[in-house]
């Protein structure tokens, strides 16, 4: 009797401690992937983060190849030096635990690889069934964006498999092939839910169980926050604002004090890292002034996609109910205003509580209709205490359509950037075709060099110019490779050329 009794007491102990490792998640978690791909033994990236390589994960015979140079904003050869080439169709089969959602990310450096014509890669990736990329051109798209490399990031919806699969597959084309330097896969909360959609009170959209594409990642006033230093190790990405702020009034940047201390309560620690909520952009304090115009940001969309839009707000200078109010704009139409309009602290109920809100907008395939814009703008209906406004991050993401799409068109050159590439390939030409051998033309080569050598050596003593290795500065530097942001072209060799700078007050809120 007595060892019945002890056997079922053992057995209801054994039972709860079991039910408590499980709920407190201690059991068996899902678990991630960075891949190195083409690399023999994977390495470790300048952030210490480890890659393995992608062999085990691919069958066929699929060659791999070298960049043969490696562009300055690159800090780091692992994971975009090496990349995986594909002349046929190819599928990664990569683990995943059920009913997890998982970010998916594809990087790519359209680089020179030995005996490949970069210009000829045109090619679509399909994952879990959802088309990711279609006719893809990973260097026209680094052109026009004037970057050296490109990161793609999607949200997979959980899946009852134990397999992802991830198929590459090049376009129909003479010459045509794939390639890729990087995949990672990573499991992720559950970060998206539903809501109303902007400009249509009666229709509501639910992304709880959609696949989405990650468009702009924004620290608002803030530092670029890498990978390493994201909340809940989901490794995301946080640019700087700045480049898509539209508008000769950009307001002012606020900046918590070094003891201003997120307090995240009910909210996941993982929906941001704390350095978003301790920045801001505000309109400023002259009422007047605020009261005529909008802090307005501006972002290049695919048109016939709905696209969740997510604002992330945090107080940390005032601490009442209606001391600040303000309207939000999503494409000129109402998220948020006047009887609804956005109260921090409403939301909130103290100072130093993030939160975050999503509106949902459709985007129209009309002229001039292809781009996202943000508006904010103080309220008067509630005669608050302060005419302003304020935003500490953006995160915009593109839904799937009804066929399971998230594959958007190449974009199109900049007229500016399209003629340059044209007078560059001309120069080119024309040096090559009128080619001088010989001992004039060595002297002459050496007499050009030691011009060049004395012009660089002046411009290196002109304040505030800057020398390159590109041909071409970008609109705007990456926020975590320069310090600056030049707000036009300059073309390298001009002695005058002088670097033009975003410049945007910063308080400090003690």
């Amino acid at each position: 009797m007595h060892a019945n009794i002890y056997f079922l007491f053992s057995l209801a102990c054994f039972t709860l401690l079991f039910n408590a490792l499980y709920v407190s998640g201690i059991g068996p978690q899902p678990q991630g992937l960075s891949l190195n791909c083409g690399s023999e033994n994977g390495g470790t990236d300048g952030d210490g983060r480890k890659w393995e390589s992608d062999v085990k994960y691919i069958t066929g015979n699929h060659p791999h190849a070298r960049a043969q140079y490696q562009d300055s904003s690159i800090a780091s050869e692992v994971p975009y030096m090496d990349a995986r080439i594909f002349t046929s169709e190819a599928t990664y089969s990569l683990p995943i635990t059920e009913k997890t959602r998982y970010w998916l990310r594809l990087s790519f450096y359209p680089s020179e690889y030995s005996g490949l014509n970069i210009s000829d890669s045109y090619f679509s990736v399909v994952a879990g069934g959802i088309t990711l990329l279609n006719n893809f051109s990973a260097s026209i798209t680094a052109q026009a964006l004037t970057q050296a490399y490109l990161i793609k990031e999607y949200s997979l919806a959980p899946m009852n498999s134990q397999i992802l699969n991830v198929t590459f597959k090049p376009a129909d084309k003479p010459e045509a092939f794939a390639f890729i330097n990087a995949i990672e896969l990573v499991p992720i909360p559950d970060i998206f839910g539903s809501g109303t959609m902007v400009g249509f009170s009666d229709q509501t959209f639910d992304a709880t169980d959609g696949n989405l594409q990650t468009m702009y990642r924004l620290n608002v006033a803030g530092q670029y926050i890498s990978p390493t230093k994201d909340s809940g190790n989901l490794t995301r990405t946080w640019y700087n604002d700045a480049p898509y702020l539209f508008s000769a009034a950009t307001g002012v940047n606020l900046q918590s004090n070094e003891r201003f201390e997120v307090r995240y309560g009910e909210l996941a620690e993982s929906v941001a890292p704390p350095d978003v909520y301790r920045t801001a952009r505000s309109m400023g304090y002259n009422k007047d002034l605020n009261m005529k115009f909008n802090l307005t940001w501006l972002f290049q969309a695919d048109a016939n996609f709905t696209y969740v839009v997510r604002l992330h707000f945090c107080e940390f200078q005032l601490s009442k109910v209606n001391q600040k109010v303000f309207n939000v704009y999503i494409n000129n139409q109402t998220a948020q205003a006047d009887t609804n309009a956005a109260d921090i602290i409403g939301w909130t109920g103290e100072k130093g509580v993030p939160t975050y809100k999503d509106y949902a907008v459709f985007v129209k395939d009309r002229e001039g209709d292809e781009e996202i814009r943000v508006d904010l703008h103080p309220s008067t209906y509630s005669k608050p205490e302060f005419y302003d406004a304020s935003l500490n991050g953006i995160e915009i993401f593109k839904m799937s359509d009804r066929n399971n799409n998230l594959a958007g068109h190449n974009p199109v050159l900049s007229e500016m950037l399209a003629n340059h590439m044209a007078k560059a390939s001309r120069k080119a030409f024309k040096t090559d075709s009128k080619a001088v051998m010989g001992t004039v033309g060595g002297f002459g080569a050496l007499l050009f060099a030691v011009v060049c050598v004395a012009v660089y050596q002046r411009t290196r003593r002109i304040p505030g110019f800057d020398s390159h290795t590109s041909t071409w500065l970008p609109v705007y530097g990456n926020s975590h490779t320069r310090s600056w942001e030049p707000l036009c072209y300059l073309e390298w060799g001009s002695v005058e050329a002088m670097e033009l700078k975003h410049v945007n007050p910063v308080f400090l809120v003690t």
